[in-house]
């Protein structure tokens, strides 16, 4: 069985558009370990290609720390495999079924980030849901929608119920299962998860304590809300995605890891 993670290149055999997603989309993935969103090698993050129906998505069995460009698999929205490594590694079902189910609906969406983190998870298993409970959760009222569990998914027939319950939103909170982010661009989809992920942790610290909480006024609330929005004062995620990079940057020298970018 061929399972080493010593892919070669693929930047001369694709197109400068195509090239630049995968580029963003390894970035994605090894961010995603950096703040400590990753479970073992499950959970997928998914990039439209540019001017194409297909999606990029990642070997299922490599770390999110070892993902490069190089390294991720070209799909169809169908899970189809157009392109892959020269690898055993395959690609996981759920991927597909999940992510392709949104690329598929929303054609606007260009990445699609799904995680099973602790608090994630944790408050995904609560009856109130995601709470307002601070500035960084509120920017998500009246803009998130909730999946019941159905099982693993696996069964294509689940794709239009999730479609469903997302409905215009960008983000799924999936009952007793985890967290799903989608945007218009890797970075707005990876910020939007980054924050939904504080919300949660924050959420969980605080109900810990214990003691009563507080939570602002509907008017506040809206209003908040609406300003967080992507496109109401700036782009979401654009500004922080160079200070991203220059962390990762930084990090690769030490890791002993090969390059997102390779």
């Amino acid at each position: 069985m061929k399972y080493d993670t010593n892919f070669k290149s693929v930047k001369s055999e694709v197109s400068a558009e195509e090239w630049q997603a995968r580029v963003e989309l390894a970035a994605c993935y090894r961010l995603v370990d950096q703040y400590e969103m990753t479970d073992l090698i499950y959970n997928h993050i998914t990039a439209r290609i540019p001017g194409t129906e297909h999606l990029l998505i990642n070997l299922y069995g490599l770390l999110y720390k070892e993902i490069t460009a190089s390294s991720l698999v070209k799909i169809d929205v169908e899970g189809e495999i157009i392109a892959k490594p020269d690898t055993d590694y395959g690609i996981n079902k759920s991927g597909y079924v999940i992510h392709g189910a949104i690329h598929k609906a929303r054609p606007e969406v260009k990445c699609v980030l799904h995680t099973h983190t602790r608090a994630g998870i944790a408050v995904s298993a609560m009856q109130c849901g995601l709470l307002p409970l601070s500035q960084t959760s509120i920017r998500f009222v009246g803009h998130i929608g909730y999946h019941d569990y159905e099982g693993p998914a696996i069964d294509l027939d689940e794709r239009e119920r999730i479609v469903s319950d997302l409905g215009p939103h960008d983000v799924l909170i999936m009952r007793n299962h985890g967290l799903l982010t989608c945007g218009p661009t890797v970075q707005q989809a990876f910020n939007t998860m980054y924050q939904l992920e504080q919300s949660c942790r924050s959420q969980i610290d605080s109900m810990a304590a214990r003691t009563e909480l507080t939570m602002p006024g509907e008017n506040v609330l809206a209003h908040t809300a609406h300003l967080y929005q992507p496109g109401t004062r700036r782009p979401y995620g654009v500004l922080e995605w160079p200070a991203m990079l220059r962390l990762l940057d930084a990090e690769q020298k030490n890791s002993g890891y090969p390059p997102y970018w390779h």
